[in-house]
């Protein structure tokens, strides 16, 4: 995988669409899981939505790095 999309003629870092995939891929996991009332059993919410957040970034740039 290249380290680097030339994206309308500037250099963006994979790891920069990596972070933003993740972003809109933790906020339909945050609305479905709010929507089915998990968050009533969670001791902190924003606690787990910041640690799912980079739970679901890290394996995706772990998986990233090795392809």
């Amino acid at each position: 995988m290249p380290r680097e999309i030339a994206l309308f003629d500037a250099l963006i870092p994979t790891l920069l669409l990596v972070f933003i995939g993740c972003l809109f891929l933790q906020m339909a996991i945050d609305w479905v899981f709010s929507r089915l009332g998990l968050y009533r059993y969670v001791w902190h919410p924003s606690l787990f939505r910041i640690a799912l957040f980079f739970c679901l970034f890290g394996s995706v740039g772990l998986l990233l790095h090795a392809i």
